[in-house]
């Protein structure tokens, strides 16, 4: 477990989520999808944490159990001390305001036959004794933190950009002072330059108010931007845990380094070896053994087919799980 000379308010300790997979007349279980597998992680008050990896690694359903959308399987999920799957009634609800998400479609998180003003007032009604002018002050307050205007409270989703939609999830996500937000690939469906804009948007209202980000994403170049610190997953298991300097800098799983070398580089002269891997991602119903990754891994021995490498501190809180990670450090 990695430490770092911050508070730590969120740790995930052997965090497993298991889908069931049922067939047959009686539609009994017949296996288990393993979306997310043994994930452990401390989360610090005040950074941003990026949690990346292809498609299906487990990183989104990694980000709704910690929230609470998906039931836990296996291991706990700690917020200030206090197990979020221990939460019931009152408690749950209290919790709720602590940790919000960002969704990745703005429009479909969004009734469309709701103003946006009384979609953000519900907030409100749901988790304030507020009166109806109080409600609307703080909706018209919400609005201009975001950069929209007062106008918009009375206009529909249909009304707005893409890049409008998604700073009204932000709005609905700080309405109640959380302290962490999880973004789901919160910029993965914006023009480049309106991402620019959120994310700025983003960092401004983390210096203000003191949020914490898990932001999860498959680009590679807006975590590098955004984040503090970087966890690298795959078939729901994670591989590399470093600041977002050392990580791109020094990678030191195989899987990493293919990631990152499928960054484009605009500079002349600055051109980098793409490392295509072979192969499609496995069936998480199925899982090969030993390492998963050594499927489709050019370095794998039969160490890497038939144990699961260990969890290793590299130093200056580098983690990662690499059977050949020192080999990998001396070349």
């Amino acid at each position: 477990m990695q430490t770092l000379e911050k508070p730590s308010l969120l740790k995930l300790q052997s965090v497993k989520k298991y889908f069931p997979i049922k067939g047959g007349f009686l539609k009994r279980v017949q296996g288990h999808v393993k979306a997310v597998e043994d994930v452990s992680l401390e989360v610090f008050e005040g950074e941003s944490v990026g949690i990346v990896g292809e498609s299906g690694c487990g990183k989104s359903t990694l980000g709704r159990t910690i929230l609470g959308l998906e039931e836990i399987t296996e291991g706990t999920v700690t917020y200030r001390n206090q197990e979020i799957q221990d939460l019931s009634g009152r408690k749950r609800k209290a919790f709720t305001k602590e940790m919000q998400m960002i969704f990745q479609d703005p429009y479909a998180s969004l009734n469309p036959r709701q103003r946006i003003g009384n979609a953000l007032e519900e907030v409100f009604i749901m988790h304030t004794n507020l009166s109806s002018s109080e409600r609307r002050q703080k909706v018209y307050d919400l609005l201009k933190e975001v950069g929209l205007k007062e106008e918009h409270f009375d206009r529909y989703p249909h009304e707005f950009s893409g890049g409008q939609r998604q700073r009204i999830g932000i709005a609905r996500a700080i309405a109640l002072n959380p302290s962490v937000i999880i973004c789901d690939e919160a910029v993965s469906a914006l023009d480049v330059s309106v991402q620019a804009q959120v994310l700025k948007l983003m960092k401004n209202l983390q210096e203000k108010y003191g949020l914490t980000y898990l932001f999860i994403s498959h680009d590679l170049g807006v975590v590098r931007y955004f984040c503090d610190r970087v966890l690298v997953m795959y078939l729901g298991n994670t591989f590399e845990l470093a600041s977002s300097e050392q990580l791109y800098k020094n990678p030191l799983h195989p899987y990493t380094k293919a990631l990152l070398s499928s960054i484009p580089r605009p500079k002349v002269g600055n051109k980098q070896e793409r490392i295509r891997l072979q192969g499609e991602i496995p069936n998480p119903a199925n899982p090969p053994a030993g390492c998963t990754f050594h499927t489709r891994c050019p370095f794998a021995t039969d160490i890497c087919k038939s144990q699961k490498p260990e969890w290793r501190d590299m130093g200056d809180n580098h983690f990662v799980a690499c059977h050949h990670v020192e080999q990998e450090v001396v070349n």
